[in-house]
């Protein structure tokens, strides 16, 4: 399954993947972003799987709700 989506590109963007798919290096416009989609999200794992390798803290996405809720009065009656 697929979802098309709009993206709004820099002009001089849209000329250089217009003139790959012209030169039949891409098949279509859409296939150059998918490829450049994939590509950026390898390049992100990979860099995840690194500092997991290296031993780096996960970031604590609960960090902020947790100083929260230890400032929170308890109301224990």
């Amino acid at each position: 399954m697929s979802t098309q989506i709009a993206v709004r590109l820099p002009d001089e963007m849209v000329q250089v993947v217009d003139a790959l798919v012209a030169s039949g290096r891409v098949r279509s416009r859409a296939s150059i972003v998918e490829r450049a989609l994939a590509r950026e999200i390898r390049r992100m794992e990979t860099e995840r799987d690194v500092a997991v390798l290296r031993g780096d803290p996960a970031p604590d996405d609960l960090a902020p709700l947790a100083a929260w809720a230890a400032r929170q009065p308890l109301d224990l009656d």
